[in-house]
């Protein structure tokens, strides 16, 4: 018995986790039998349990003891052993998952540094911290730190109140999470220094630009989205910026080309879109702010969620810079009718176990499996959980201090299908007295995440959020061929195999939406080989003309679709990544716009601008619902390789009443008999499009050329 006995007090606590209100999970490394008589104690204090079950483990026992009263978070729990002075710290586990725990520590209030000339309150979330204090630094360089201890309120809220004017103060939190001391930056913290090392703390009223402009919102039906990296967009050395890579060198205006034309943000208006959709902007992980020339990002491993990218900002080390800069950027966008898009990352973050989320509290805010495991359906090693109270109280809070803070027009959600419905309802119910047409768009693919599938926000749910619009990847594929296939092209390279899936597509796709906006209809993103790219393994051998064809006509059947077009930036003059398919680190001779490629096919920019002019002055291509779509548009019959639509008494939506759009995605010629004979105008061929006809003809039948499309109208009799 003696041995025994030693060797318990040697080995007999292995591990302890709360993992409800009412339930500790012990694992000890002796068997039932050997567990010798111990003791809970809180604050030096006994508490009553009971043992509740047993199971046995690889190491020896487990014992579930239960509590008549809720565990108090927020002060530390110690095993004892009976008649020994040994003690094992109980940690908080996977109580922070549970639904009571959700209840009783859900807060509504604000979160983060709040800044006022006479005093800044600082507040921070963590029930399971038994101590957090503040840090407090002068500057971004000050070494050393001066420590307030904050008080905690009965919902897990840390604050503290310092008096006086902290603009450009820097300051971190220090919290006793589990029985170890962890150093963080607040995730509520609005900007950061270099490479996101302390928060800042500063007046907002004094970033904002000289004034801002006016922005009139537009429907999602007359939306049409360019997608931009502001590096890509200024890097390369003929783009006629200055600052190369920042914020302010998208901002400039007036740049041009090696060739004397337009480039930037200039260009981008004169091609006629509607919004600009940035790639990240909030503070990511990847990059090197201190070396930001040398290296580069997409950005979708963000660390800081209310805080620029320092690596755009002229000074990377001051963290107000970065904000005056964004704002300029946005501004500045506005003022050339420009409204602004921003992709955001919400459904997985850089490196889980440094995130301030896992620090502050660990094991809330990310999606664990059955057994305990973290998922993993974004594929980078974390899933944020979404449908928790507080998760979903950051992403709310997010949003709406973007939308309300920087005034831009729309969010783009990664991989939304991570994130549940209901917080995206919320965030478009929090958005509402902010901008009631702010764009809500993202990725609806359904990946393996613990979460039903009702729940999620897919394209298979999209008529559960008509409010959303979803990447339509089934349009993509059916026009530019396989993802996956790089071989295999689709419609636009004389691929018919989904031409029924093409046309219900572009109708809009009625079984899967709930209006023809819902649907956002692209070739190609940042994502995946450029359309340019695709084509060069489509056809390895086939003249460049041919390939210029084929890419006109897949950007033409984009912007005659009904939904919402959505170009890449670059698109429109072949954008190449060198055969790059996933360049998101790749350097910038990869990802950088080649202007001189907008000089080179200057004929193909032009052909683009008219059919976004064409789209813009007849609202037949934007229908808003269904109803119109199949009272006024009707496909018509025609050879496999040839797509067609008339279009007929749509005067009420712009100049003419009658119209057909037809694509011919094969290598030949095709004569197509017309609705009607009569007098036509052609305004859209293979190779130009726009407003002013082309020619006119007589007749009842007309030639479309192959691998083009061509747009006419009826003139009236």
């Amino acid at each position: 018995m003696k041995q025994i006995e030693e060797q318990a007090v040697k080995c007999l606590f292995y591990s302890a986790e709360i993992v409800t209100l009412h339930t500790v999970m012990i694992h000890f490394t002796v068997t039932k039998e050997q567990v010798c008589p111990f003791v809970v104690e809180k604050e030096g204090t006994t508490v009553p349990f009971s043992i509740k079950s047993w199971q046995e483990w690889e190491r020896g026992a487990i014992a579930f003891i239960q509590f008549d009263d809720p565990l108090e978070l927020g002060v530390e729990y110690k095993l004892r052993q009976k008649n020994h002075e040994q003690t094992h710290l109980i940690k908080v586990g996977r109580v922070v998952r549970t639904e009571a725990f959700d209840q009783q520590y859900v807060y509504n209030g604000e979160l983060g540094a709040l800044y006022s000339h006479e005093r800044t309150v600082f507040a921070v979330w963590t029930p399971v911290a038994t101590e957090v204090s503040l840090l407090l630094y002068e500057n971004w360089h000050t070494l050393e730190a001066i420590e307030y201890q904050m008080k905690r309120s009965p919902n897990g809220v840390w604050s503290v109140s310092l008096d006086g004017d902290l603009h450009q103060y820097c300051y971190l939190y220090r919290a006793k999470v589990n029985g170890k001391w962890k150093t963080t930056v607040d995730p509520y913290a609005k900007s950061v220094t270099v490479n996101g090392e302390k928060g800042v703390i500063f007046d907002l009223k004094r970033t904002d630009p000289a004034s801002w402009p006016t922005v009139h919102p537009i429907p999602p039906e007359h939306t049409i989205i360019y997608e931009l990296h502001i590096r890509d967009a200024t890097v390369y050395p003929g783009s006629g910026h200055h600052k190369k890579g920042t914020y302010l060198s998208l901002a400039e205006q007036n740049t041009c080309g090696p060739w004397g034309e337009s480039t930037g943000l200039s260009y981008i208006r004169e091609l006629g879109v509607t919004h600009l959709e940035l790639l990240p902007v909030a503070d990511y992980g990847s990059v090197d702010e201190a070396n930001r020339e040398k290296e580069y990002n997409w950005g979708y491993d963000v660390v800081h969620y209310f805080a620029p990218e320092g690596s755009y900002a002229s000074d990377p080390y001051d963290g107000v810079t970065r904000v005056k800069e964004l704002k300029q950027l946005i501004a500045q966008c506005q003022r050339m009718d420009l409204r602004v898009i921003l992709d955001v990352v919400f459904n997985h973050v850089y490196v889980m176990k440094e995130s301030p989320f896992e620090k502050l509290v660990p094991g809330y805010y990310f999606r664990y499996d059955g057994e305990g495991n973290l998922a993993d359906g974004t594929g980078v090693g974390n899933d944020i959980a979404s449908e928790r109270l507080m998760v979903r109280k950051f992403i709310v809070d997010c949003v709406t201090y973007w939308a309300s803070e920087y005034r831009v027009d729309g969010f783009r959600f990664d991989l939304m299908g991570i994130i549940d419905q209901m917080t995206m309802k919320e965030v478009k119910r929090a958005l509402a007295p902010i901008n009631r047409q702010i764009l809500l768009l993202g990725e609806g693919w359904d990946l393996e995440t613990p979460l039903e599938n009702d729940q999620k926000t897919t394209l298979a749910q999209a008529r559960a959020v008509p409010f959303l619009h979803f990447f339509h990847d089934t349009f993509r594929d059916a026009v530019k061929g396989s993802t996956f296939d790089l071989n295999k092209g689709g419609f636009c390279a004389g691929n018919i195999e989904l031409k029924e899936t093409l046309i219900a597509s572009m109708l809009g796709h009625e079984a899967q939406f709930d209006r023809p906006s819902q649907a956002i209809q692209y070739v190609e993103a940042h994502d995946n080989h450029t359309l340019w790219d695709k084509l060069q393994f489509v056809f390895p051998d086939e003249e460049e003309e041919v390939l210029r064809a084929c890419h006109r006509l897949a950007t033409a059947i984009v912007l005659t679709s009904q939904g919402i077009p959505f170009l890449h930036g670059g698109q429109e003059f072949f954008r190449t990544k060198h055969g790059e398919g996933n360049s998101y680190n790749s350097p910038d001779w990869i990802n950088q716009l080649d202007w001189s490629r907008r000089a080179i096919y200057a004929a193909d920019v032009e052909y683009v601008k008219g059919l976004i002019a064409l789209r813009k002055a007849h609202r037949a291509f934007c229908f808003s619902t269904f109803s119109e779509v199949n009272t006024h548009m009707c496909p018509l019959k025609t050879p496999s390789e040839v797509i067609g639509f008339h279009y007929h008494h749509i005067a009420k939506w712009g100049p003419w009443d009658e119209m057909v759009v037809l694509h011919n995605g094969g290598g030949d010629k095709v004569d197509i008999r017309l609705p009607a004979s009569g007098e036509w105008e052609v305004i859209v061929d293979g190779k130009k499009a726009g407003l002013v006809p082309l020619y006119t003809f007589n007749g009842h039948t007309v030639s479309v050329q192959s691998r083009s499309s061509m747009v006419l109208y009826r003139l009236n009799e």
